[in-house]
Order: structure tokens, then sequence, then C-alpha cells
């Protein structure tokens, strides 16, 4: 008997096509166990009415079904969507797999197959075509500098350099994207209530908290036109 997980909402979703019941509840009761949402369809006509009211992140997708078969389905939809496909099949010959990347699968799986292969599969399917975002990092380092991003904390060494609400949370947006150029808008603050002439003077305070020579700047560096960015320099 399979268990079935608890799926959360952001849980991938996968769409089975497969003219087979059978096969298509074994597929989605399997691969609901292993933690995915699972829509089914029994054509090619039946998973476009699915694909333009659903989305979905993977199909796994039948190649002998009636009327619009696995292949040209896959070429159809590679004009218009992107979404990886899993294609199955019961050829093994090394032409209907070459076809089936051709026509824009990304992995071929015959039959019979184990689940657990099926699902191995998937996984390193949908590993590729949604790569993990690393989480964003809670402290910058730049020359002997220290700032903690989420508790707006300055370190030099051992000691703690203060800086004002409006020090800090401009450092905060230099410090997300350090290296690329904020708008003097984005480090505005208030909605960009705060006029240019004010951001260009609270970054010069910052800057006599931050370099050794204020008038030509290693770290908050001045894009002309366009407003500031952090430089990372040891």
């Amino acid at each position: 008997m399979i268990a079935v997980a608890m799926l959360s909402d952001d849980a991938p979703h996968l769409l089975v096509v497969d003219d087979d019941r059978r096969i298509r509840d074994l597929l989605s009761r399997f691969l609901a166990s292993e933690g995915y949402r699972v829509s089914t369809a029994d054509t090619a006509a039946d998973a476009r009415v699915k694909l333009k009211s659903l989305s979905f992140d993977l199909l796994v997708l039948d190649v002998m079904m009636p009327g619009e078969n696995g292949f040209d389905f896959a070429k159809s939809l590679r004009t218009e969507s992107t979404v990886p496909i899993l294609m199955l099949t019961a050829r093994d010959a090394a032409e209907s797999r070459i076809k089936g990347l051709e026509m824009g699968a990304d992995d071929y799986l015959s039959k019979p197959f184990e689940p657990r292969e099926l699902s191995l599969r998937i996984a390193n399917i949908l590993k590729r075509a949604y790569p993990a975002t690393p989480p964003p990092a809670e402290c910058v380092r730049f020359g002997s500098f220290v700032f903690h991003i989420p508790r707006g904390e300055l370190r030099k060494g051992e000691d703690t350099i203060r800086l004002t609400d409006r020090e800090r949370e401009m450092l905060r947006v230099l410090a997300a994207t350090p290296g690329e150029t904020v708008s003097r808008m984005a480090l505005a603050g208030n909605g960009g209530s705060v006029n240019e002439r004010a951001v260009d003077v609270q970054v010069n305070r910052l800057r006599r908290k931050l370099e050794r020579n204020p008038a030509d700047p290693l770290f908050v560096q001045t894009v002309r036109g366009i407003g500031y960015r952090l430089v990372i320099t040891t």
C-alpha cells in the first residue's frame, strides 16, 4: 500500500498524461507519496485544457496515445512552453529515444520501469530546471568592516560603528546587492520622498565612517548620473 505524504502548497506540481487509466492512477498515487502535487490527463487535448488553467513544474508524458501522440504533443508544446517533459514509452529503440529528445523531452524512460527510478529522474530534471536559489548572505565584508544586514550592525574588528537610522537603511540597501548600482531613489527611503541632494549628503556622512579618504572612496562609490554601489574589497 502506498502511503500518501502531506503535500505543501509549494510542492512541485506534475501533470501525468497517459491514456491508460490504471497507469495514471498508479503514477498519481506513487508520485503523491513522494511529495508531489499531481494532476492527470488521458489525452493531449485534455492536457492542453489543464495547461491553460493550471501551472505545472513538469509533465510525465506517455508516447503511445490515441489521437495526438506524445511526440507530436511535445513538439507542439515546445513552441509555447519550456515546461520540463519526461517521456514514457513501451518502445526501447534508440530511434524512439532520440526522437523524443528531438521533440523537446528532457528525459526518456522506457516501460516497464521501477517507480523509484521515475522519482529520481523527475527529481534530477527539476533540479536542473529550477536550481535552488541560495539564501541571501546575512553578513557583507568590505575591507576591515563587517555589516550584519538583518541586525543593521556595522563592526570594524571588535568595535561597533555607530550608524544613524538613515545610514543603516542605506547600507542595508547597498549591501543587499554588493557590486551592483543602486539608484538614488532606491536609497532615498520613504517612497523616494527624500530628494537626491539629501541622499548625496547622507552618503557623504556614511563615507566619513567607512572611508580612509572620503573624497576618494573605496567602498561606497559613485556611479555618475545614477547612484552608488558598495564595492567589496579586502
